[in-house]
């Protein structure tokens, strides 16, 4: 599995928050159980759990995954074959991605994620959310690869984009991002239901948006706190 190093600033969407209290996640998605152990995190890095919500027998149901997809077919949890983004241009082909993206969608929230603007020969790390600073969801995809022993491991990929004029000049990607009224239709539309799924994969609109920088504290995977946005 892919260990973040701390002198490796991420490629893509490889950093994100979910620093909201338990009870402002509560109350963003009230139909959602949000465990009591819940802890808010400000550096969410590959190859850590990552809060999900996904189908799980027709319930949206919050739950956690290891952040870096690992196929069914692949043949263990150390295979290079694992993976924290899926292009959304191409989810359709790729054998690591397209029954995933057909049968096994899920939702990340999230209130912000961070990308790397280079300014000079410096790289400005960036925090991207919203304009009303709420929670959002990315939209994801998620494998369960089983063992020879029977063992599983459930993982997740977060489905990148195009940039909108916002994130143009910071990076050329960013993750798609599901809004409040389409979460429903990315979560539990059937396979012959994906028309209905592919207008969601383009970017958001930039207007709805801000992106601000923060301190270099956040470069490292094995920092964590507030101090990541200041």
């Amino acid at each position: 599995m892919y260990i973040p190093d701390s002198t490796i600033i991420p490629s893509m969407c490889g950093r994100f928050a979910l620093s909201k209290s338990r009870e402002e996640l509560q109350s963003e998605f009230p139909d959602i159980d949000v465990p009591a152990q819940y802890a808010p995190r400000y550096n969410i890095a590959p190859s850590q759990p990552v809060a999900a919500i996904a189908n799980i027998k027709g319930v949206a149901t919050l739950t956690h995954f290891l952040w870096g997809l690992v196929p069914s077919w692949s043949k263990g949890p150390n295979s290079k074959y694992s993976m924290i983004n899926a292009r959304a241009e191409t989810i359709t082909e790729k054998p690591s991605f397209k029954n995933a993206f057909k049968r096994r969608r899920c939702l990340i929230p999230t209130n912000g994620f961070y990308e790397w603007q280079r300014i000079g020969k410096q790289k400005q790390p960036m925090f991207i959310g919203l304009n009303s600073e709420r929670c959002f969801t990315m939209g994801g995809i998620w494998e369960t690869w089983t063992g020879e022993g029977g063992e599983q491991l459930n993982s997740v990929a977060i489905v990148t984009t195009a940039p909108n004029e916002l994130m143009a000049p910071i990076h050329n990607r960013m993750p798609v991002i599901v809004a409040p009224r389409d979460r429903d239709t990315w979560l539990f539309s059937n396979e012959m239901q994906l028309p209905g799924v592919f207008p969601l994969l383009g970017p958001y609109p930039a207007a709805a948006m801000q992106a601000r920088p923060v301190s270099t504290y956040v470069n490292s995977p094995f920092n964590e706190g507030p101090m990541c946005l200041e």
